[in-house]
């Protein structure tokens, strides 16, 4: 299978160092935890080195998602032991290209003699994702995915709603959980909390507002504005009146798979394991909208970036991301994951992947939203660790009620702006 794929690339399938008879060692760093796409991860590499018994990959997790793997990666490139392949999250694109030693993606996929790899086999648009503001390319497109409204239709007939007809809007969403509640005792609604601002920016700025903004070609903060503070708002009222929940991503997770939460705003990525862990049918709607407004989702998921300090493992780093982004691996990992795969014609192939968007509805309402896609927003400079981190911290303040949406995002924004 591989064979046929690396040769229909113009790829050659000898691998990185095989004149030598040495076995070369790459690792490869992910966020895929046990519930999050783990074991397909595992899957993965297990079958990449049996089919390539010169290279072996191994692969490592890094809790903390995108921002723990950055801050693993800062430690390990400072002591000299670079991992080869890193799945680097969109919003960390900008911070990346500026503050990591990485290699060329292009010259790295030259030198493996399959130059035109990402021209052939990527859409422009798609390609872009991956690159900087100034259209440097610095990755590989990976994984792609939404936010989508998970949720219980058990639930809803229990409490009057119809779960044929899920909220469209914020309004429906908060008289939803509100209706939970009050018929069932159950928890309304639940975003995910996981260490990013990616559900944050889409609600933000399907109101309206922004993330990001420029001011005399320098980037600041864009979100210390009154939609965005009714944005956020609306979260923090229905925690307050007990019909939203505020809790780690474990507890809100587990709380819907038990049964015990009517809806749960995360990424379309979690929607193999939502599936094959509730004990209810898991039913997916579109993003909510607000009335009158554009629905602007960012889009989730990571790259791929090669970090590897030798050529030989650069080498075996290029055969490896071939292999993650052919089309049999990809089926593997939206199957395994949720995640929408990049790469182009893979959705059309009536063996792999139109398979099962053509038997999975929710599959079906991640792909509705590909047209509101917009780019994750991604600090840049020294200090968008540091950036990002804040408004994370606020998200905390905002959701215990310490403080109005309003107020902790103008103070976040002055903090952050100190920054930039």
């Amino acid at each position: 299978m591989c064979t046929a794929f690396f040769a229909g690339c113009g790829g050659d399938n000898k691998s990185a160092d095989s004149t030598s008879g040495k076995k070369v060692q790459i690792e490869y760093w992910h966020v895929a935890s046990e519930s999050f796409g783990g074991q397909t991860v595992k899957e993965l590499v297990k079958d990449f080195n049996e089919k390539h018994p010169d290279i072996e990959v191994v692969e490592k997790y890094n809790p903390d998602m995108y921002k723990g793997l950055t801050q693993n990666l800062q430690a390990a490139i400072a002591s000299g032991k670079n991992p080869d392949v890193v799945q680097m999250g969109w919003s960390y694109l900008n911070y990346a290209a500026e503050n990591l030693k990485y290699q060329d993606i292009n010259q790295s996929f030259e030198s493996a003699k399959d130059p035109n790899f990402l021209k052939d086999n990527f859409l422009p648009n798609v390609l872009a994702l991956a690159q900087t503001d100034d259209g440097k390319q610095i990755g590989v497109p990976y994984s792609i995915s939404v936010p989508v409204l998970y949720y219980n239709p058990e639930i809803f007939k229990a409490a009057g709603l119809d779960p044929a007809n899920p909220p469209k809007t914020w309004d429906e969403v908060k008289a939803a959980a509100k209706q939970i509640k009050d018929n069932t005792g159950n928890m309304g609604f639940f975003m995910q909390e996981y260490a990013d601002n990616w559900t944050q920016q889409a609600i933000i700025e399907s109101n309206g507002g922004s993330m990001l903004k420029k001011e005399n070609g320098k980037t600041l903060a864009g979100f210390d504005t009154p939609e965005a503070a009714e944005a956020y708002q609306l979260l923090a009222d229905m925690v307050q009146e007990g019909t939203g929940l505020h809790a780690t991503n474990e507890e809100g997770f587990q709380a819907y798979l038990s049964g015990k939460l009517g809806m749960v705003c995360t990424t379309i990525g979690k929607r193999a394991n939502f599936e094959k862990s509730a004990k209810f049918e898991v039913m997916a709607a579109p993003f909510p909208k607000f009335e009158g407004k554009e629905l602007k989702v960012p889009a989730g998921g990571n790259f791929l970036m090669i970090f590897s300090n030798d050529d030989a493992k650069k080498a075996a780093a290029v055969e490896f991301i071939k292999y993650l982004e052919s089309p049999e691996a990809l089926l593997k990992w939206s199957t395994g994951t949720g995640y929408l795969p990049p790469r182009k014609g893979v959705e059309n192939d009536p063996n792999g992947f139109k398979k099962l968007v053509d038997t999975n509805k929710n599959v079906q309402v991640a792909l509705s939203l590909m047209p509101n896609l917009v780019p994750w927003a991604s600090f840049p400079g020294a200090n968008g660790l540091q950036a990002e981190q804040l408004l994370i911290d606020a998200r905390d303040i905002i959701l215990s009620g310490k403080e109005s949406a309003a107020q902790a995002l103008h103070e976040t924004a002055e903090k952050i702006n100190s920054l930039m």
